[in-house]
């Protein structure tokens, strides 16, 4: 398995713009080899709010395909030339190989 991770940092009070964006139909859900993408908001009491955004894939060859998409490129470049919205600060990604994972065990 392989996962991407993305890192959005937006001002207060806009973490749900973020939520909304991930959360929608696209046309990622589609792509061979996708399993599923979670969005979560780090809690905060207060200042910045924090996005991550985890998508997971069976390997890393069916990410490369979507990465060289036809699809994935068009949706980059419906956005050049666009100004980023005003709440957002900063955004960092990741790519990781999953090297184990635990599941709830069947006896309590």
């Amino acid at each position: 398995m392989f996962v991407q991770m993305r890192k959005i940092t937006v001002t207060e009070g806009n973490a749900e713009q973020v939520v909304k964006r991930f959360s929608g139909e696209g046309v990622v859900e589609k792509q061979e080899g996708f399993i599923d993408s979670t969005t979560m908001v780090k809690k905060v009491r207060r200042g910045d709010e924090e996005v991550v955004i985890l998508i997971r894939w069976e390997s890393e060859e069916c990410w490369k395909k979507w990465e060289k998409s036809e699809a994935h490129i068009a949706g980059h470049k419906a956005n050049i030339g666009k100004p980023k919205p005003d709440y957002f600060i900063s955004s960092e990604g990741g790519l990781f190989d999953v090297k184990t994972v635990k599941t709830a065990s069947e006896n309590p």
